[in-house]
């Protein structure tokens, strides 16, 4: 277990898609244990994070909201056409957001470290939080999502930090 390194924009693996965890084994538990201590670090102490932000290009994404709960193979399906306007933010784009418009209700199927497939709906920022971290794992970020000007600005803040 130990507290692994953010991957930033720039990085070609955020591009890459994720492969599907076929089978949930001592590698992928230990991986899970390694998710689970970077995002509860003091370094980075994040809502969400998917395993290709550390470089690990499998379908698992740990999500802390309230408690810290793990997907793996995560598929969403949207509910509706009411989207919701909040802002975003990223780790990998050193932690610098923006307001985004994503879907308001989602449907979650995933399996749990146990194997256990688990199907629930959620809505609001919690449904925003899946929908960034499934992104990530389809080698997108939500900065692909903003008009021109708005990625422009971000983009200029973003190499400020880099």
């Amino acid at each position: 277990m130990a507290v692994k390194t953010i991957r930033k924009i720039g990085d070609p693996v955020l591009r890459k898609i994720s492969e599907k965890v076929e089978k949930i084994d001592k590698e992928i538990l230990l991986l899970i244990d390694d998710m689970i201590d970077t995002i509860n670090s003091d370094e980075y102490n994040a809502v969400g994070l998917a395993a290709v932000q550390i470089g690990v290009l499998k379908r698992v994404i740990v999500i802390n909201w309230g408690k810290i709960e793990v997907y793996i193979n995560p598929e969403i399906k949207i509910i509706g056409k009411e989207e919701e306007e909040q802002h975003e933010g990223c780790l990998s784009l050193y932690s610098m957001g923006c307001m985004l418009k994503r879907p308001k209700k989602i449907q979650v199927t995933a399996l749990t470290p146990k194997s256990e497939k688990v199907s629930f709906k959620v809505e609001g920022m919690l449904a925003r939080i899946f929908l960034h971290e499934v992104d990530h794992l389809d080698g997108k970020l939500f900065i692909d999502y903003l008009d021109s000007e708005t990625k422009r600005e971000l983009m200029v803040k973003i190499s400020e930090k880099m």
